[in-house]
């Protein structure tokens, strides 16, 4: 039997409800997830409340189940011949199977990688009066500190808080940088900056180019970094740490800790990326797959919240100029009559608006198809 009255209060409750009211009120306290948290809520707030089936796996494939992302060794790359060959093919194969794969032997050593994600963790576990110094979602500034880059735009707010920095090519200066963690972003800064610029000779490579092609179309001089702080959650079930969503850069260099909750969508199932110690994820953007002609892949990925927590990781996001007018499309180099363009050749502006306009969710590449 139904209880009308209590059908009819939670009817009239939804009526009531301003999103837009809850929005505004979580972004002024500048106090982030965290500061959610803290307040002692036992229910996630209706704000981050996405709907049961995003959380679902959809598909039951328990073959699938057990996959993991390609994990590559990166300490031969330098001997040159045979073994640097080795790695660029392993790199071609995830890139166009995966779009992910994880790195070890990189080149930067563990306790600069411990120390980055303690760095990010001090910062967020800060008081919220130090932090909310930070707080603001000018697109000008090159520090600061938020929760969800795309508050306003997503159909539900994650479970997340950002320290977000510009890197290069025009880094701040130190002491823009937070105290808490000012040394080691500049040092992890400069570690993942060289690492970029390997990792795109080796996809270069990996595409049949010469290892400087990518770098003169300028693919990775803009670099921008992110502490994520990914706090417990009192009802993991409703609410998600990072949406699904592809990245709209050309690649993603991803430390983190051993929490785990990071999944990609691979052949209709999610896939846990289960951290391996001392690795970097690695995984290509929307503007890779583009200049690539889908040769290799921009997948969906997403990041579950827990009740165990927090969940710290660092993404550096490479990408070029915005401001600069120059074209991208698919690489002429890897056209022929059987392989025509997929895209028309976009400014990156043009592909970052489209991108936030419609919030994280489906690519926003097809936007873009010929």
């Amino acid at each position: 039997m139904v209880d009308t009255h209590l059908h009819q209060n939670s009817v009239q409750d939804v009526l009531d409800y301003d999103r837009e009211k809850e929005l505004k009120a979580f972004d002024d306290t500048k106090a982030g997830v965290k500061g959610v948290v803290d307040s002692g809520i036992v229910k996630v707030p209706p704000m981050f409340v996405i709907q049961t089936n995003e959380l679902s796996c959809e598909t039951s494939n328990s073959v699938l189940s057990h996959l993991q992302i390609p994990v590559i060794d990166l300490k031969d790359i330098h001997e040159g011949g045979f073994l640097r060959k080795q790695v660029v093919e392993e790199i071609q194969r995830a890139s166009e199977t995966w779009g992910f794969f994880q790195i070890v032997n990189h080149g930067i050593s563990e306790d600069v990688m411990d120390d980055m994600i303690k760095g990010v963790r001090r910062f967020h576990e800060q008081p919220t009066e130090i932090k909310r110094e930070y707080y603001t979602r000018e697109k000008t500034k090159k520090v600061k500190f938020l929760s969800n880059f795309l508050l306003y735009q997503s159909k539900a707010a994650n479970w997340r808080d950002t320290l977000y920095s510009v890197i290069a090519p025009d880094a701040p200066n130190p002491e823009e940088l937070p105290a808490a963690c000012r040394d080691i972003i500049i040092s992890y800064s400069d570690n993942v900056k060289r690492l970029g610029v390997t990792l795109l000779e080796l996809l270069s490579e990996a595409l049949g180019l010469k290892p400087n092609h990518l770098i003169e179309m300028e693919c990775a001089v803009k670099q921008e970094l992110g502490g994520h702080y990914y706090p417990a959650c009192p009802e993991p079930n409703r609410t998600m740490g990072n949406s699904a969503h592809s990245d709209p850069d050309f690649f993603t260099i991803l430390l983190q800790d051993q929490t785990g909750g990071l999944q990609v969508l691979y052949q209709n199932q999610w896939i846990d990326v289960t951290p391996v110690t001392g690795s970097l994820v690695v995984n290509l953007g929307d503007l890779f797959q583009l200049i690539s002609n889908d040769k290799f892949k921009s997948i969906t990925h997403r990041v579950l919240v827990n009740q165990e927590g927090p969940r710290i990781s660092v993404a550096c996001f490479f990408n070029t100029h915005q401001q600069v007018n120059r074209l991208y499309g698919p690489i002429k180099e890897l056209l022929s009559d059987d392989n025509p363009p997929l895209y028309r050749e976009i400014q990156v502006r043009e592909y970052i608006v489209h991108y936030a306009s419609k919030g994280l969710g489906n690519s926003a590449l097809a936007n873009f198809r010929l």
